[in-house]
This record gives structure tokens, sequence and C-alpha cells, in this order.
């Protein structure tokens, strides 16, 4: 049956797909489909709001139109059937969301790689864009963070060998990602993880001089006084003294 009553709406077109809003809906009514958050069906959304908080873009919010009444037991149902379902991926969130850590392997000193030269990963940990990084990551406690622009990875050949390596990777785009998001991400990792110091990695390119405005901003909303190195490399990836 259909009543007027209050339900989320989310709008596409601001919609990225990050899946922040996922986790803060118990119903489960919202899964990101099609790489955009999308209500799954109307009886599912019981109309509280408590997801609207959780959207760094703005593409939800609460209206009043016609749509099927809140099912509870269809609800249970539905969580149900889902923590029985084993080996599958929760539909509700983004897979590049999910925290993980894992042994980095040794990264010998070989110097600037050649041509076709492939060496160990130093990675350590997921996600690595910094939209997705949520600032109580247990891999963040006294870390020392490589922010980077993320054009640098694929112009600097020696990345993981001389960056990467004992070092929590963030990455992100300074003229077209959302710099606030940005600046507010940051100063909440800074403020709650005794971070120990910060590589910054950017390309001499001038779109990338906002990402020190942007650490410099975050520095400054947390209070915290921490250590930053400034690398800058060149489009045919050199660094740049």
């Amino acid at each position: 049956m259909q009543v007027i009553r209050k339900i989320i709406e989310i709008d596409r077109e601001k919609c990225d797909g990050c899946g922040h809003c996922v986790p803060s809906c118990a119903e489960g009514a919202i899964q990101i489909i099609g790489g955009k958050a999308k209500v799954i069906g109307d009886q599912y959304c019981d109309g509280l709001g408590a997801c609207l908080g959780d959207c760094p873009r703005g593409a939800l919010k609460l209206i009043e139109r016609r749509a099927d009444e809140y099912n509870e037991q269809a609800v249970h149902a539905r969580l149900d059937a889902k923590k029985s379902t084993v080996g599958t991926p929760d539909p509700r969130g983004c897979p590049s969301r999910q925290v993980t850590t894992f042994p980095m392997s040794p990264v010998p000193d070989m110097g600037r790689p050649t041509a076709g030269t492939i060496g160990p990963s130093a990675l350590g940990h997921w996600p690595v864009q910094l939209r997705l990084i949520p600032a109580t990551a247990p891999f963040l406690k006294d870390a020392t963070l490589l922010i980077t622009a993320d054009c640098v990875p694929v112009a600097a050949p020696s990345f993981h060998s001389d960056y990467l390596k004992g070092r929590i990777v963030m990455l992100g785009c300074p003229k077209f990602d959302d710099a606030d998001l940005y600046i507010d991400k940051l100063a909440d990792i800074f403020t709650r993880n005794h971070i120990q110091g910060i590589t910054m990695m950017v390309m001499e390119v001038p779109c990338c001089s906002k990402m020190k405005w942007i650490v410099d901003r975050a520095m400054e909303k947390s209070g915290e006084h921490i250590p930053v190195q400034r690398v800058t490399i060149s489009t045919s990836g050199r660094p740049l003294p």
C-alpha cells in the first residue's frame, strides 16, 4: 500500500558512488548499483534520514512523496538472508572502502628502475584514495603519511622504492576533487592519529599547487604541528630540487 510519507531521495548527478551513506542505513535500503547509490526499495527505507550527514557530496535529501509503506518485517527478512550468504561481497558498500592492511614486501634499494623493471610492491594498506580512507583506520595510528597528487605514481618510476615504503599513501587530485572535503578529512586524521610526519608529492604543473594549501589549511584546522617534506616531480618523472 502506498502512502504520502518521508523518504530518501538521491541525486544521481551529485552522487559519485563513494558509499559513505551505505553503512549509515541500518535497514540496508541503500546499495551502490552501477557506480551510484540507490534506494533499492521504498519498503526498506524508514524515512528517518540517518544517512543524510554521511554524504560528502550532498546528494541525499529527505522528501515527502507517495511511496510504499515502510515494512519492518521485509527489512528483517532481507537482512537475515544477507547474513546467511557466505562468501558474497556486501552489496551495501563499495569494496574500495573496506579497510585492509597487509604485510609489505621488503623493497631493496636498487636505485632508479630501468624500463621493464618489475619490483615488489611497498603498499601496505587499502584503500589508498584520500576520500575513501576513514580517519579511524587502524593503519593511521602513529603513521608517516605520503599525501600525493594522483598523477605522481604514474610519472615517478621509483615511486614504490623511493617514496612509498614505510608510509601510508593517500591519493587525490587538488584540481578536480573537493578541497573542502580533503581539508576536513585531513584535519580529522591529524587530530586523531598522532601523525609522525608527512611527505607531500606533487607534479610540477600549476594545478598541483593547491595541494600545499589543502595540507596547510588542514594543519591549521587540526591545531597539530606535523613536519612536512615536499617533493615535486617533473612531467618526465624526475624529482626537482
